[in-house]
């Protein structure tokens, strides 16, 4: 993979577009982390209420089709990664060569428009967990999205004396979203204003499974092999105390679902918080 040495935010001098999408939002910025993956801001409808860590429909209008002329809107499922208080909202996103939404989605530019229906909902929200000391937040490639929310909401340190962000990719170059992420929130002013010594709770566990790194391995084989507890000098963990979120493929969720139950979590929801939460509607 011809990956770039540095990301490459799109810097903005297009037009605005001619025709207004149906529940439109404009692009503020693009950046460009590696030739598979891009993150986006766009401007924030003012009614838009939401929760971090929840996710929205968003897209594209299709191609014509080729007998009536008519376009309909390609539309996929997004976590958003800013925090409930941020005045823009931004996303994560894989490029598939592809894909319907992605071959298109990878384009967008500054001033450009998009589609967001703007109905928030998702699993990956504090209130589908009961109250708990350590909170780990499993993720896998854009399955980071939702937690990039969920580590710069304030709600997150209040509620727990530690919170575990685990990443894991292919190459080393995919991790650099995360890692910018993290540094921003142990730098940002405002944040460490509001937070003080709570934003030093947040511990980043970042591995690779392909090019090697500082950690390699995949997140449930040193969860397994409890690697992952002697590296960080923590317990193994315990349904009294522990609370988990995942966000990632669908093998991903099926393994860790299944780690954690053997550890006596359960699976919670909106309507019965419980120990852990899987985000199922997940894009990439």
């Amino acid at each position: 993979m011809n990956e770039m040495t540095a990301p490459v935010t799109q810097a903005a001098k297009t037009q605005a577009p001619s025709k207004t999408l149906p529940d439109a939002q404009t692009v503020t910025s693009v950046t460009h982390w590696t030739d598979r993956l891009f993150s986006f801001r766009v401007t924030r409808p003012a009614s838009l209420r939401f929760r971090s860590g929840e996710f929205v429909m968003i897209g594209l209008m299709g191609d014509p089709d080729p007998a009536t002329g008519r376009q309909k809107p390609l539309l996929r499922a997004y976590s958003i990664a800013s925090p409930a208080w941020d005045d823009e909202l931004e996303f994560y996103s894989i490029k598939v060569q592809d894909g319907p939404l992605t071959s298109k989605l990878q384009h967008i530019q500054q001033g450009d428009q998009i589609i967001l229906r703007p109905k928030p909902v998702g699993t990956l929200v504090h209130d589908a967990l009961l109250p708990g000391n350590r909170l780990w937040l499993f993720s896998t490639g854009t399955g980071i999205a939702p937690f990039a929310s969920l580590i710069r909401e304030p709600q997150t340190y209040e509620d727990y004396d530690q919170i575990i962000l685990t990443h894991t990719c292919r190459d080393v170059k995919e991790l650099d979203y995360g890692r910018e992420l993290v540094e921003k929130v142990r730098g940002d002013d405002l944040l460490r204003e509001l937070m003080g010594d709570a934003l030093d709770k947040l511990v980043y566990y970042p591995t690779t499974t392909r090019e090697p790194s500082a950690k390699m391995g995949r997140i449930t084989d040193l969860l397994r092999s409890g690697e992952i507890f002697a590296d960080l000098d923590a317990p193994p963990l315990d349904p009294k105390l522990d609370r988990a979120m995942v966000c990632g493929s669908i093998g991903l969720n099926t393994d860790i679902k299944e780690i954690l139950e053997a550890a006596g979590l359960r699976e919670g929801a909106n309507s019965a918080p419980a120990e852990y939460v899987v985000e199922k509607a997940f894009v990439g």
